[in-house]
């Protein structure tokens, strides 16, 4: 930040907003404490977005045939959507905690905190599951899943390397989500490009694969793809560490989401026209096979493996963030405990620490049950805990809209932001809609188990006033 001769005030925010804090009393300052710009915040959402499932996702797109491609657009719009609603959300609110903090201004303490609950749920869970996930990559790489306690080690470590790039500040944090997300975004990038110079039209396959309809084909495979864009608020629930957040966190949002986006569609469409539909609907490294039919040659398990692990690196890093972020908010606002408030370096570590800690615990949990169950029980819970937090913010910009405070309202856009959420909210209910029964009764006890720490929390806020 350069620093001129005489002080300038910082602009008013315009009505019905909130103003942006100049300085975190909670050491949010130092030069480990940077604000990201707009590359960076692009980068956090892209990188959450694109983790390791887009190296599988052409294979279970494949049994529907080339109507994937449909369905992959059309939740491209829908996701499209929820992204330029976070972007007016953030622009009326940049404060840190995204789905929180709108769901709070628009209908108090308790819609906040269970945003807040579901989110913070959904991100150690999902680290756990990440991590894990990540080992079978590496051991393509080193041979460590032959033993349990070596893939366990690995795990834990592909966790931690994260999480201490976090600690050290928000200056590494963005450096790290940057590399890692350009380092994964151009092999893919090239892998979906080159792959239009081996097209062979032939490989396709039928456009509806199933022997039914088209729109029920269209409904089975968006099910399977509706969660490859979970992510996209990475950007508003850090709105706080990124500079003139009022602009930047819709334009990196819809950017970055657009991105994810292409990456998804280039990337299956490239490997449809390369691998025989055959082959690609029993295949278990899609794009390995792709990399092999362009290049010849077998090294293209080893590269995708490669690619695979620095996408899921870089995924933990930004979601490793993103855990302690809502906490962080929450606990400003005296509804998750007060430690949660504590920054270093601009990064909530009380947050990071704790979650860390669970998703590791749960890890170990992982590889030493006898059974997987409960931890694909946990894995499952986080499909339904995701959406809450849409759910709630879609909310909000529908209160906002509706409530006839002009103050709150932009009327020169009023129908576009009308038809923008309505396409949002429609998007987030399809989200819950394709959970799944077994997801949303898991997850609806969660969040009764909530409940029960907000109670405990309002109890405490109301002695202590």
């Amino acid at each position: 930040m350069h620093v001129s001769g005489t002080a300038q005030r910082p602009a008013p925010a315009p009505p019905g907003t909130h103003p942006v804090p100049a300085e975190d009393p909670n050491g949010d300052t130092g030069r480990h404490a940077r604000r990201f710009g707009l590359p960076v915040a692009t980068a956090l959402v892209m990188g959450n977005i694109i983790g390791g499932g887009i190296f599988l996702l052409p294979a279970s797109v494949a049994p529907y045939g080339t109507v994937s491609l449909v369905a992959f657009a059309v939740l491209t719009v829908g996701a499209v959507a929820l992204a330029l609603v976070f972007g007016r959300l953030a622009e009326r609110d940049p404060r840190t905690g995204g789905p929180y903090v709108y769901a709070r201004e628009a209908f108090g303490d308790f819609a906040g905190f269970l945003a807040a609950w579901a989110y913070w749920i959904t991100t150690w869970v999902s680290n756990a599951a990440l991590a894990v996930a990540a080992v079978g990559y590496l051991d393509v790489l080193i041979p460590v899943a032959g033993h349990r306690w070596s893939a366990c080690l690995a795990a834990l470590a592909l966790q931690w390397l994260p999480a201490l790039a976090n600690f050290a500040g928000t200056r590494y944090v963005g450096a790290v989500q940057l590399v890692s997300t350009v380092l994964k975004f151009v092999p893919l990038l090239l892998v979906a490009v080159g792959g239009m110079f081996f097209f062979d039209p032939a490989k396709l396959g039928p456009f509806n694969a199933t022997g039914g309809g088209a729109i029920g084909a269209v409904s089975a495979c968006a099910a399977l793809l509706l969660f490859s864009y979970l992510g996209v608020e990475s950007a508003a629930v850090s709105a706080g560490e990124v500079r003139d957040a009022r602009r930047n966190v819709g334009r990196a949002t819809v950017i970055g989401t657009a991105g994810a986006a292409l990456v998804y569609l280039l990337g299956t469409l490239s490997v449809f026209g390369t691998v025989g539909h055959g082959r690609l609907v029993t295949s278990t490294a899609p794009f390995s096979d792709a990399v092999n039919a362009m290049f010849g040659g077998s090294w293209g398990g080893w590269a995708v493996a490669l690619a695979a692990l620095v996408s899921m690196t870089g995924c933990l890093n930004g979601w490793t963030l993103l855990s302690a972020q809502t906490p962080y908010a929450a606990a400003r606002d005296g509804l998750f405990p007060a430690a949660f408030a504590r920054r270093r370096r601009g990064v909530p570590t009380v947050g990071v620490g704790v979650t860390v800690v669970l998703a590791s615990l749960l890890t170990v949990y992982n590889y030493t049950a006898g059974s997987a169950k409960v931890f694909d029980m946990l894995v499952l819970v986080t499909t339904f805990t995701a959406t809450v937090p849409y759910l709630l913010a879609t909310a909000a910009q529908v209160f906002h809209l509706m409530s006839g405070r002009r103050e709150s309202v932009d009327r020169a856009r009023l129908v576009r932001d009308a038809v923008v959420t309505a396409v949002a909210a429609a998007f987030s209910m399809w989200l819950v809609a394709g959970a799944g029964y077994a997801a949303v009764y898991q997850g609806v006890l969660f969040l009764f188990a909530g409940i029960v720490v907000y109670a405990v929390m309002a109890a405490r806020r109301q002695r202590t006033a």
